[in-house]
């Protein structure tokens, strides 16, 4: 039996690998991957992992008006990566709320770890970058972890009223 085109593939809680090579534009002047280059890595692997469990970003946002940010890192650097190295890329969810998510991502050259992080990524409304719900059709095909979030109405959260 095989999945309709256009079924979302089951989510589970196995990492999402994405397999990249270092270019030359990705390397500082020592001839090694610049730090802040491994958070572009780190980003094209979450944007492939959501195209795997079937959410494509730009359609999201023209669907639903939803939109990605990252809103805090946290990165250990433990080696070099060089220029031709092919690297994989993990993502695994950690944790997810209404209207966030945390991954653990790891950077690896073969099996030698060269770095590895958390990265929080807030769901936000495109036209007022305010907070709002992960839309259900996403938290829908999210891999399974406890506590799981609940699926609630696609309505961004109360503004609060008054001023601190």
């Amino acid at each position: 039996m095989s999945t309709p085109p256009n079924a979302a593939p089951h989510a589970s809680h196995a990492p999402f690998s994405l397999a990249l090579r270092v270019y030359w534009e990705d390397t500082d002047a020592g001839g090694v991957v610049f730090y802040a280059n491994y958070l572009r890595f780190f980003e094209r692997a979450r944007t492939e992992w959501l195209r795997h469990l079937g959410t494509g970003q730009q359609a999201l946002r023209e669907s639903t008006g939803a939109l990605f940010v990252v809103s805090e890192t946290r990165v250990r650097y433990l080696a070099p990566a060089r220029l031709d190295d092919e690297l994989q890329v993990d993502v695994r969810l950690l944790r997810a709320g209404s209207a966030s998510m945390t991954v653990a991502q790891q950077a690896r050259r073969g099996d030698l770890l060269l770095a590895d992080g958390e990265i929080r990524i807030a769901c936000v409304d495109e036209g007022t970058f305010r907070p709002r719900r992960i839309p259900n059709q996403v938290l829908a095909t999210l891999p399974s972890i406890a506590p799981v979030a609940r699926r609630l109405p696609d309505t961004a959260p109360p503004t609060p009223t008054g001023t601190p």
